[in-house]
């Protein structure tokens, strides 16, 4: 049994197809097959259905999959503690769709100028693989928003920020010196979808205000959100650092009046899992950051 072999069929397990496995070890299909074929012939035991263009794991299968893991992680886990490098090596952040394209590309810009050696991979996820992932091993820390609930994750908040309305420019609202939250009763809402905690976070402060907002669409992306509340499909609330990036003169932001909604953003790792110098220097350079940035903002 190699290790190369398990590298593969974890892979595989995890993507549920061929191609995009072979594409993701940097292999070609043919000899990643062909290395499963192997793997599987030593076990005495096929480990995958292959359906079609995708693929589903036997029993066998999925008694080797957790152990597989288990495996891979220890070698990486051991490969990192032996090549331990401050200012090298490799870190996996997964981050939810609402932050990672908003707060991680200047983050990752600006590290790369403190440590250009460093080479920092990012996964979007929703809240809930994001923390699987982290249990896993799969990914160095997280960056999600709080609640976070887990067995043996580390959370460390970062920042807090306001939750905007945003409206289609011209709506009626917009004329108002002040609109609070319960001024949104009546308003049809564009929301992501419930598994985006963003959602639970809107839904959450309008249950405060004693209210169920009417949810004219679910969306899967926060893009989408903010083009249908243009086309005067309904309003929503859209976090601090996507309205920053947002150009467009068909959508207008407003900070509501009283009880402002909130959410907060916070750093989540495996508690157990070893922490790399380079993992170190991230942690506490991000830390500055978002310390520095904070201080900015309140003067």
């Amino acid at each position: 049994m190699e290790i190369h072999q398990l590298r593969y069929f974890a892979k595989v397990a995890e993507l549920g197809n061929f191609t995009r496995a072979a594409e993701a070890c940097f292999v070609s299909q043919p000899s990643l097959s062909q290395q499963i074929i192997k793997l599987e012939q030593e076990l005495g035991q096929p480990l995958l259905e292959r359906l079609g263009r995708s693929v589903r794991l036997t029993r066998a299968g999925e008694i080797l999959k957790p152990r597989a893991d288990q495996i891979l992680a220890l070698l990486d886990d051991t490969k990192a503690r032996i090549t331990d490098d401050p200012a090298g090596g490799r870190l996996k952040v997964a981050a939810i769709p609402t932050v990672a394209p908003y707060f991680l590309p200047h983050v990752l810009q600006d590290f790369s100028h403190e440590c250009p050696r460093a080479h920092l991979e990012v996964v979007e996820e929703v809240t809930t693989g994001a923390l699987a992932r982290c249990h896993a091993g799969e990914v160095d820390l997280a960056i999600v928003a709080l609640p976070v609930q887990g067995e043996h994750l580390h959370v460390e908040r970062l920042f807090s920020e306001e939750l905007l309305l945003v409206m289609p420019t011209g709506h009626p609202l917009d004329a108002h010196a002040r609109i609070s939250l319960k001024d949104l009763s009546r308003q049809p809402f564009v929301l992501l979808h419930d598994t985006h905690c963003l959602t639970r976070d809107a839904l959450s402060a309008c249950h405060r205000q004693n209210f169920q907002p009417i949810v004219a669409a679910h969306i899967s992306q926060l893009v989408t959100v903010q083009e249908l509340v243009s086309l005067g499909q309904g309003v929503s609330l859209v976090p601090q650092m996507a309205r920053q990036m947002d150009t467009s003169p068909t959508r207008c932001y407003r900070s509501l009046s009283g009880e402002k909604p909130t959410r907060t953003i916070a750093l989540v790792w495996h508690e157990h899992r070893y922490q790399s110098k380079l993992f170190k220097r991230f942690v506490e350079w991000l830390r500055k950051r978002c310390s520095r940035d904070t201080a900015a903002e309140k003067r």
